[in-house]
C-alpha cells in the first residue's frame, strides 16, 4: 500500500524535477539530522544504496539474456552463435554480480542498522539522564517506552530493507525501459499504461484527509501503548481496591478509539489501494501487453519474436513499483519515529553551572519562589520559606495546593520560574548536579526499584557500602525481617526472584535514603503505603538521624506532623499558615479546619498535646 507522502517529497530546482525517492532520502538525512541522528552514518548508507543499484542492474542481465536468446533463436535465418554465447555469459555474470552485491548490501545494511540503533539508544540514554527529573513526571511511561523501544526499532526496515525495495522500484524499470525502447517504442508506451494508471492514483493518497488520518492512527497507537503500560503497572493496586473495571475501561476505550481510527483510515485508502493493486497485477499487465502486441503484429508493425522481451520485462516494470509502496511505508514510519526520537533528544538538559559553587552548610531557603508547569498557570505563588538544619518541616494542604511541586524544587527536579532555592548560601542552579545529589536525598510515594539485588537497591547512592551498613539501614526502615524471608535474602533480585508490595518497596526506598545519609532529606508522602507499625518505625528512624539534618516532609498522617518542628499549610499555591502543629491548631485557622475535616479524632488528640 502506498502511503500518504508529504508535499515536499518531490522537489524542483533549476527546472529539474527530482525523483521522490531521491528527495526523500535527502530529506531524511537533512531534516532529521538536527540532533545528528543519521548524518554520521550517511556514507555507510550510501554504500548500501550503491551496492543495491549495481545488484539491481546486474539482476536484469538474466532476463535480458533470455529475451535476446529468444529474439535470436526465433528470428528466421542463420543463428549467430557468438551472440548466443555472449547473451548466456552476460546473463550468468549478471546473476553472480547480483548475488554478491545483494549479499554485501544486506550485510552492510544490517550492521549499519545495529550501529544506528545502538547510537540512538545511547543518545536517548544520555539525553534522558540530562533532562530535569521532573520532566518525567510530565510524560507518560508508555510514550517514553515507545520512543526508546518501538521507535528505535522502526528505523530497521528503512536502513536494512527499504534501500533494496526503492532501488528496485526505480532502477529496474529505468533500465528495462531503455532496453524496451530499443526494441519498439510504441509497445513500450503501451506497456507503461498500467504504471501510469497506478501512479495517477498516488495523489489521492496524499490529500490532507489521508495525512490527518495517518496522524490520528499514530496517536491512537500511542494511547494504546501508554494505557497498556499503565494498566499492567497498576493492576495489583487497582485490583486490591476493586477498581479493575475502571482500569479495564480506560484500556478498552483506547482500543475502541484505535479500532475506529483504523477503520476510518482503511475505508479511505482501500478503494485507492485496490485500484493500484489491480493496475499493477501481473494478469492485467500481461493482458495490456498481449493486446497491444497482437495489434502491432497483425498490423505488420512488430515482429512476433520482439513481443517476448515485453512479456518478460513488462512485469519487471510493475512489480518493483508495487513494492515501492512497502518501501515508502517503511520510510514514512521511520521518518515519524526519528521525529519522535528527535523531540526527546531536543529537550533542554538541566543547565549545569560553568563555575559550580559549593554549598556551605545545609540551610535551605526558598525566596519568593513562583512556579508553573504551563505558562500563565502558577502552581506556587510567592513562596518564602526557611528550613533550618536540625529541624523537621512538614508540608500539608488540600490536594492541588502545590505540596509535591514544592518539595520537588528542593532536589531540583524543576527550576523555579521566578525566585530562587538556596542551599548553604548557593542557588541550586549554581551547584553541580553531583554535589547537589550528594547533599539532598529524597523518597517519594511513587517508588521505582531496579531489577537488581535488594542490597544493590538499598546501596544505590552508596555502591561500595558494606553489607553491615545496608542491614543497619534496612533495620531502621523496618524492612530487614521481610528481606530475610526472600529466597536469597539481600541477594534476591527484585522482579526476577521475588516481588515486593507497595509498602515494602517504599521501605526499601526509605532504607536507601537513610544509607545515603545526606544532610538534607526530602520525603514526599514516603509512608503513604505503610501500616501504622511501619510508619512508627520510620518515624523512630528519622529521630535517630544526625540531629543536624534538614528534613522536609509531606505528611498525610497527623502522627508525622506531631513530630515536626514546623508545619507549613499550603492553600492555592501559597503559604496560608506556618508554625508549630499544636500552635496552629490552637489558632483555629486554615490548618485546624483542614485537619478537623480530614482527621477529626486525631486533631483533638494533637490539640491536647501541649508538650511542644
Amino acid at each position: 500500500m502506498l502511503p500518504a507522502a508529504r508535499s515536499g517529497d518531490i522537489g524542483v530546482r533549476s527546472g529539474i524535477r527530482r525523483p521522490a525517492s531521491v528527495m526523500y532520502f535527502r530529506n531524511m538525512f537533512r531534516k532529521s539530522s538536527t540532533a545528528g541522528l543519521l548524518r554520521p552514518h550517511a556514507r555507510s548508507f550510501a554504500a548500501v544504496v550503491i551496492l543495491q543499484v549495481i545488484g539491481a542492474v546486474a539482476g536484469l542481465a538474466p532476463l535480458l539474456a533470455v529475451a535476446e536468446l529468444g529474439r535470436t533463436l526465433l528470428t528466421p535465418g542463420p543463428i549467430d552463435d557468438g551472440h548466443v554465447w555472449t547473451a548466456v555469459i552476460a546473463g550468468a555474470a549478471g546473476l553472480a554480480v547480483r548475488l554478491l552485491c545483494t549479499a554485501a548490501s544486506s550485510g552492510i545494511g544490517h550492521m549499519l542498522d545495529g550501529r544506528v540503533q545502538l547510537s540512538f539508544r545511547r543518545q536517548l540514554a544520555m539525553s534522558l539522564g540530562r533532562v530535569p527529573i521532573g520532566w518525567f513526571s510530565r510524560r507518560r511511561t508508555g510514550e517514553l517506552a515507545k520512543v526508546v523501544g518501538e521507535d528505535v526499532a522502526a528505523v530497521h526496515p528503512f536502513i536494512a530493507h527499504a534501500p533494496g525495495e526503492l532501488v528496485a522500484a526505480f532502477v529496474v524499470p529505468l533500465v528495462s525501459l531503455v532496453y524496451l525502447f530499443t526494441v519498439d517504442r510504441r509497445l513500450t508506451l503501451i506497456t507503461l499504461i498500467p504504471v501510469v494508471l497506478a501512479v495517477a492514483l498516488v495523489p489521492l493518497m496524499m490529500t490532507s484527509a489521508r495525512l490527518r488520518e495517518q496522524k490520528e492512527f499514530d496517536e491512537a497507537m500511542g494511547r494504546i501503548s501508554s494505557s497498556a503500560v499503565e494498566f499492567v503497572q497498576g493492576i495489583a493496586v487497582v485490583k486490591a481496591f476493586g477498581g479493575s473495571g475502571r482500569a479495564h475501561r480506560r484500556f478498552l476505550t483506547a482500543v475502541d478509539d484505535f479500532v475506529a481510527t483504523f477503520y476510518r483510515w482503511v475505508r479511505g485508502l482501500s478503494p485507492i489501494a485496490a485500484g493500484m493493486q489491480l493496475a499493477l497485477s501481473p494478469p492485467f499487465v500481461l493482458l495490456v501487453v498481449l493486446i497491444g502486441g497482437a495489434a502491432l503484429i497483425t498490423g505488420g508493425g512488430l515482429a512476433p519474436a520482439d513481443l517476448l522481451p515485453f512479456l518478460l520485462l513488462g512485469l519487471g516494470l510493475t512489480a518493483p513499483v508495487a513494492a515501492l509502496g512497502h518501501g515508502f511505508d517503511d520510510m514514512q514510519a521511520a521518518r515519524r519515529a526519528v521525529g519522535r526520537i528527535r523531540d526527546v533528544l531536543s529537550e533542554e538538559p538541566l543547565p549545569e553551572p560553568a563555575n559550580p559553587a559549593a554549598p556551605k552548610g545545609h540551610r535551605v531557603e526558598l525566596r519568593d519562589v513562583r512556579f508553573g508547569y504551563d505558562e500563565g498557570q502558577e502552581v506556587l505563588r510567592g513562596i518564602d520559606l526557611v528550613l533550618e538544619p536540625g529541624t523537621v518541616t512538614a508540608i500539608v494542604g488540600p490536594s492541588g495546593s502545590g505540596k509535591s511541586t514544592l518539595v520537588q524544587l528542593l532536589p531540583r527536579f524543576f527550576d523555579p520560574n521566578h525566585g530562587s532555592v538556596v542551599l548553604g548560601g548557593a542557588d541550586l542552579r549554581e551547584i553541580a548536579g553531583r554535589d547537589l545529589y550528594r547533599t539532598v536525598s529524597f523518597v517519594f510515594q511513587d517508588v521505582r526499584l531496579l531489577r537488581a539485588s535488594v542490597a544493590d537497591n538499598i546501596a544505590l547512592a552508596v555502591p561500595h557500602a558494606d553489607l553491615d551498613d545496608v542491614i543497619r539501614a534496612a533495620r531502621l526502615a523496618n524492612v530487614h525481617d521481610r528481606i530475610l524471608e526472600l529466597p536469597r535474602g539481600y541477594d534476591t533480585v527484585i522482579g526476577d526472584e521475588a516481588g515486593l508490595s507497595g509498602g515494602e518497596a517504599q521501605r526499601i526506598s526509605i532504607a536507601r535514603a537513610l544509607l545515603a545519609d545526606a544532610p538534607v532529606l526530602v520525603l514526599d508522602e514516603a509512608t503513604a503505603f505503610a501500616d501504622p507499625h511501619t510508619e512508627q518505625a520510620v518515624r523512630r528512624a528519622l529521630t535517630t538521624l544526625d540531629g543536624d539534618k534538614t528534613v522536609l516532609v509531606i505528611a498525610h498522617r497527623l502522627e508525622t506532623i506531631a513530630d515536626a518542628d514546623t508545619v507549613v499549610m499550603l492553600k492555592d499555591g501559597a503559604i496560608a499558615e506556618r508554625g508549630a502543629p499544636s500552635e496552629l491548631l490552637a489558632q483555629d485557622g486554615d490548618f485546624a479546619a483542614f485537619w478537623r475535616t480530614h482527621r477529626p479524632d486525631e486533631a483533638e488528640v494533637l490539640q491536647g498535646d501541649t508538650s511542644r
